[in-house]
């Protein structure tokens, strides 16, 4: 069954562009010209993801994420904001508040395919979830046992650490903001500091250490964290 893509996106253009690539590469689309539109589409027909654009009339994206991550039955949808806004600190905004990814304008069709098809997969359980172990670098996290080994080697990790980790070993080389990180792994619905993950970071890295894979967890200057081997 294909996918349903919701497209809030004011300009007439390029929400006509969105929906004849979305079509052409299989996905069923929903397009809508501003977020009370879209509020309104969701409550009758909840999409698979979300294409959002940053600038809209009326309620911006960023206020459209913060009202959809408040609903709990619309605070799983994931979220890919189209923005022309470049500067990094605009970029952490839309993922601090619950973007799960985002793509400058101008952009390729086939590039946001891409993205798009990566986020499904990321925010899909059935299809993320199906492997009971995650390999990477001589470290394999058990979901089922709730251990982790490096090398052979049992680690004891506090269930905020195995949690992170799990999160990073199954969305690796990527940058994630500290909000982002609160989102997945702490919940949209808890509230507290951003300087939390980097308390949990330095746990985990300190659990790393001895088995020399604490720079797998590397800081990404300007943005957050990145689960990387390079």
């Amino acid at each position: 069954m294909a996918a349903t893509i919701l497209v809030v996106e004011d300009d007439v253009a390029i929400r006509d562009m969105l929906c004849f690539s979305l079509k052409h590469s299989g996905f069923e689309c929903l397009p809508v010209g501003d977020a009370e539109q879209g509020f309104g589409l969701i409550k009758n027909q909840k999409p698979d993801l979300i294409l959002l654009d940053w600038m809209l009339p009326g309620m911006d994206g960023i206020e459209f994420i913060r009202r959809l991550r408040a609903n709990e039955f619309w605070a799983n949808i994931p979220v890919i904001m189209l923005t022309a806004k470049g500067e990094s600190e605009d970029l952490v905004k839309g993922l601090s508040v619950g973007a799960d990814d985002y793509i400058n304008k101008p952009f390729s069709p086939p590039e946001l395919m891409a993205r798009m098809k990566a986020v499904l997969r990321r925010c899909n359980p059935a299809e993320t979830d199906e492997k009971q172990e995650i390999k990477t670098a001589g470290l394999v996290l058990d979901t089922k046992s709730h251990r982790v080994t490096a090398d052979g080697q049992r680690l004891d990790l506090g269930p905020t650490e195995f949690r992170l980790l799990h999160f990073f070993m199954q969305n690796p080389e990527r940058a994630y903001s500290r909000g982002q990180l609160l989102d997945h792994v702490w919940g949209d619905t808890v509230y507290i500091e951003e300087r939390t993950v980097d308390v949990h970071i330095r746990r985990l890295r300190k659990v790393l250490e001895p088995s020399n894979h604490e720079n797998l967890v590397q800081t990404v200057r300007g943005v957050g964290y990145r689960f990387s081997e390079a």
